[in-house]
């Protein structure tokens, strides 16, 4: 039989997270997002060299960091241009756990005109998650009417001349 190029069970995009205390990340996911620890390579020194979580059917793989390896983590770069983006049952209650165990809001819960409930945040590790759950299915006619509203809000207000 013939090796598959994509193995049995992983979806074909992973992110990969570097953090600096791989073990407390772990146990921060699995609390508030609910993730699912499938395994764990223990490195020398007590570090973790690969780790993989399930969140629903998607997986987030990650380890400590190795900067002799060039793997480092936000915090050591000052920050990251990435964002996870991560359905859930409950935003506002999953937001809430997540700050009380040491997360920063960038962005406060709220309805957005997509059709999600959604909010911003960066874990205690540096890495940002946008945290929703969907509650409106928007007709392709109406978002757009949406969206157009949504873009003329952000525009700044013109002088009057």
């Amino acid at each position: 039989m013939a090796v598959q190029p994509i193995p049995e069970g992983y979806p074909r995009v992973t992110p990969y997270l570097c953090v600096d205390g791989a073990a407390a990340a772990i146990d921060f996911y699995v609390s508030v997002l609910g993730a699912v620890e499938r395994m764990r390579m223990p490195a020398p020194g007590g570090a973790i060299g690969h780790a993989e979580l399930s969140l629903g059917n998607s997986i987030v793989m990650l380890a400590d960091e190795f900067p002799d390896m060039g793997f480092r983590s936000p915090k050591a770069v000052g920050g990251t241009p990435v964002t996870l983006h991560v359905y859930v049952e409950d935003v506002d209650a999953v937001f809430a756990k997540a700050l009380a165990q040491g997360a920063k809001e960038l962005s406060p819960v709220k309805d957005e005109f997509y059709g999600d409930r959604t909010g911003q945040l960066e874990d205690p590790f540096g890495h940002r998650w946008n945290l929703a759950t969907h509650i409106e299915d928007v007709p392709e006619a109406e978002m757009e009417q949406r969206a157009k509203k949504a873009l003329q809000s952000m525009q700044p207000p013109s002088d009057a001349a």
